[in-house]
């Protein structure tokens, strides 16, 4: 295992047992199919990927897929279900990050009812090696839909938590604070509107924190912007894709946040 991955293992490790109980979000806005798509961007401004987002609902499970195409012939690629009844839960996530984009390749699968992590990777021959882990994961694990948990947050919500798995030495649980950061105008066909701002911090606290911060593994801060109402939707996002490499803003076709 390489140095950088081992630090990020033991980092987030440490973060777990030191991360504070979350909060279920209960369904506030039955999710519905949904068909969108959204340009993202590089920091300084320049189109680096088209996104297409998806959602089908069969019951009360909702599956949703988010795939940004890059210019470059990178891809990113995520299809998530949940099931949506009285708070949300997770069925599977099945995540892909390939191409020059990415440093690290990523083939990442879990399976909530089992709570079977699947990693896939590729040696420099192109043979892939899979590998299983069994971990215990908690009723708010939320990767793949943790959007849909901001649509469904109360109004003058406080922070609250919820569980990530990550695929750092094969996978590691960890825990992620959510904050509302107030609201924010935005342009969408001629109007000006005004969204909800959260922010979504890695909790690597402590001497953990500064640590990771000191040899570059902290993880930056995202940043989700929703129109609220009674179909809320998240329009902007702007962080790194999978915790680390370049920031990329992701907005809404037919949106504009620039003054």
């Amino acid at each position: 295992m390489k140095t950088n991955d081992a630090l990020v293992a033991a980092f987030f490790a440490i973060t777990l047992c030191a991360a504070a109980p979350a909060e279920s979000i209960s369904v506030r806005h039955i999710q519905r199919p949904t068909h969108r798509f959204m340009v993202a961007r590089s920091e300084n401004e320049k189109i680096i990927a088209n996104c297409e987002f998806s959602q089908t609902v069969q019951g009360d499970e909702v599956t949703m897929r988010l795939t940004y195409k890059f210019v470059d012939g990178s891809i990113d690629d995520e299809t998530t279900t949940y099931r949506q009844q009285g708070t949300f839960r997770l069925v599977r996530d099945h995540h892909t990050q390939k191409g020059p984009f990415f440093v690290k390749q990523v083939d990442f699968t879990v399976e909530a009812a089992t709570g079977i992590a699947t990693s896939r990777t590729a040696d420099k021959n192109g043979n892939i090696r899979v590998e299983n882990h069994h971990i215990d994961v908690p009723d708010d694990l939320a990767n793949g839909f943790v959007g849909t948990l901001l649509l469904n947050a109360p109004q003058n919500t406080t922070p609250f938590r919820v569980a990530m798995l990550v695929p750092v030495n094969g996978a590691r649980l960890i825990r992620i604070l959510i904050s509302p950061e107030g609201e924010q105008p935005f342009h969408s066909t001629g109007q000006t509107r005004r969204a909800m701002v959260f922010r979504i911090h890695p909790e690597l606290g402590g001497i953990v924190g500064v640590i990771a911060s000191l040899i570059g593994l902290q993880p930056k801060d995202v940043m989700v912007w929703v129109l609220e109402g009674e179909e809320p939707a998240v329009v902007r996002i702007v962080g790194q894709l999978g915790g680390y490499g370049p920031v990329v803003s992701s907005e809404l076709e037919g949106t504009s946040f620039r003054k």
